[in-house]
């Protein structure tokens, strides 16, 4: 009796394999795309946050200092020390679904709704 020493994958065995890998592939990259989307409105959320309290602290060293003048748009952006990055032009920003969505400086105050930030902006 000879013994057949088997070293190799059948192509039934293969084709198993990548079948697998496709349906495994198939259900992660939806999952990876929402979450770039996410990260990319948390992101923007996070800017609106840090130019409100930009804003919030440049008012409050103006009065100190007796200058009541309103803080422009220009000189809000600027109160920012890092870029406000390539999907935002000025105080408008382009969401991940192509929206876009605009912040007005009024009053000394960022304010502004967007649809794709949701509520509480």
């Amino acid at each position: 009796m000879k013994i057949i020493n088997r070293r190799a994958f059948t192509m039934i065995e293969l084709v198993f394999v990548i079948v697998v890998i496709g349906i495994l592939a198939a259900i992660a990259v939806p999952k990876l795309a929402a979450t770039r989307d996410d990260a990319k409105i948390s992101k923007a959320r996070a800017t609106v946050g840090a130019l409100r309290s930009a804003i919030a602290t440049e008012r409050q060293k103006r009065i100190l200092k007796g200058n009541y003048d309103a803080i422009t748009t220009t000189e809000a952006i600027a109160l920012l020390e890092y870029p406000l990055g390539s999907d935002w032009s000025g105080l408008t920003w382009t969401a991940p679904d192509g929206s876009t969505c605009t912040f007005t400086i009024s009053n000394n105050k960022l304010s502004g709704t967007c649809a794709a930030m949701g509520s509480g902006i």
